[in-house]
């Protein structure tokens, strides 16, 4: 096999009366899939968890890689509000509204008009770097700084963009991996290296109205509860799906092979061992997934999702074989001949995969990012 460019990373996760992921009225999220309801996971969600993670292999722990912030405030809280315990109210006044529109365009002075940004800290140092600088020229004069703010907005998009040529993430890692895109500036636009699907269940949805009342340990005297409500569970064995672009990634990543290496490492443990629960203290949505499988190849990558469009019995053991069976037709089919690894709880065998732990996994997707780097 040539340079693998696509790394594959399948994987079945069960959950048992847990509400994992809701929607506008608070319900689980669901899927329409092969005639049946399956309850869902949708891709926002699982890459949250997964940027967010407090874990042993969190991503914001690896040496070198920047932190990133999404807000619509990110201006207002990291870039002006330092310098309103410096400077006057009417200077810092003058330079915001500037800044607001420089980063998030013309509707910028409108909070509620902005779009949700995300900034690397290296982006963030730099504008909080330039307001201080505008500051201090002024000279406490807020017509000057209105007037540098605004003839520094007329370069703003040139500066920051040579800025981001010479920085080392400046986006962060968090667009890094899931990319990034800013109406107000296109060329700050970053293709995303790692492709989520939504997750969903193998099986028809399995839902619960769970009925909890609460009692008011003060009111002994009143028989009854004091608080009634209901709220949605879901017990489910779910596939996932990503899709890693090695060189992507690699790019993104400055062409900084070791690192590219270390993070995807840490992201094949974060997938398999993070839940993306709510609720926790009244359902303890804990779980890590029973089977991956990693696949390295270099066509066009395919979701094995098909496999359960036919809803499967909600066991590994089956559920692994299922997914078996369907690989097995892809490879006569389409003989592209990718490399597997795979990790499994079940007592059922995946074509062509050689066996490991989750570290065996981890270290060889770590080992692909390291050789993405052109020779």
């Amino acid at each position: 096999m040539t340079q693998p460019r696509f790394l594959q990373i399948h994987t079945l996760s069960p959950y048992a009366a847990a509400l994992l992921n809701r929607d506008d009225s608070g319900l689980a999220k669901r899927l329409p899939y092969g005639g049946v309801l399956r309850t869902r996971i949708s891709s926002q969600c699982l890459k949250r968890h997964w940027r967010i993670a407090e874990d042993p292999h969190a991503l914001h722990g690896i040496d070198g890689a920047a932190a990133a912030y999404r807000s619509r405030e990110l201006v207002t809280k990291m870039v002006i509000e330092p310098l309103r315990k410096r400077f006057s109210k009417e200077l810092a006044d003058a330079l915001e509204s500037e800044f607001q529109t420089a980063v998030y365009g013309d509707s910028g002075t409108s909070r509620k008009n902005r779009q949700t940004l995300l900034l690397g800290k290296p982006e963030i140092d730099w504008l909080a770097a330039e307001a201080e600088r505008l500051a201090r020229e002024a000279e406490g004069n807020a017509k000057a700084a209105e007037q540098a703010a605004q003839a520094w907005k007329r370069q703003f998009k040139a500066n920051i963009k040579v800025m981001r040529q010479n920085a080392a993430l400046p986006a962060g890692l968090t667009a890094a991996l899931f990319g990034r895109m800013v109406t107000s500036d296109t060329e700050a636009n970053i293709t995303a290296p790692v492709h989520v699907a939504h997750a969903f269940t193998v099986h028809a949805e399995e839902p619960e109205s769970d009925y909890f009342t609460a009692v008011d340990d003060l009111s002994a005297d009143e028989p009854g509860a004091d608080t009634i409500q209901e709220t949605e569970l879901t017990s489910g064995l779910f596939y996932g799906y990503a899709v890693v672009d090695l060189p992507g990634l690699l790019s993104n990543l400055g062409g900084n092979a070791e690192l590219a290496g270390r993070v995807l490492r840490n992201l094949i443990y974060l997938i398999a061992e993070v839940s993306p629960g709510a609720k926790l203290g009244s359902t303890a949505p804990y779980g890590r997934a029973s089977f991956m499988l990693l696949e390295a190849g270099d066509r066009q990558p395919r979701s094995l999702a098909e496999a359960y469009r036919k809803p499967c019995c909600p066991h590994t053991d089956q559920a692994v074989a299922a997914l078996s069976a369907h690989l097995a037709r892809l490879d006569e089919a389409y003989a592209t001949g990718e490399e597997r690894r795979v990790m499994s709880l079940a007592a059922a065998d995946v074509p062509r995969a050689a066996s490991g732990s989750l570290a065996v996994l981890a270290d060889w997707a770590k080992t692909l990012a390291e050789k993405a780097a052109p020779s």
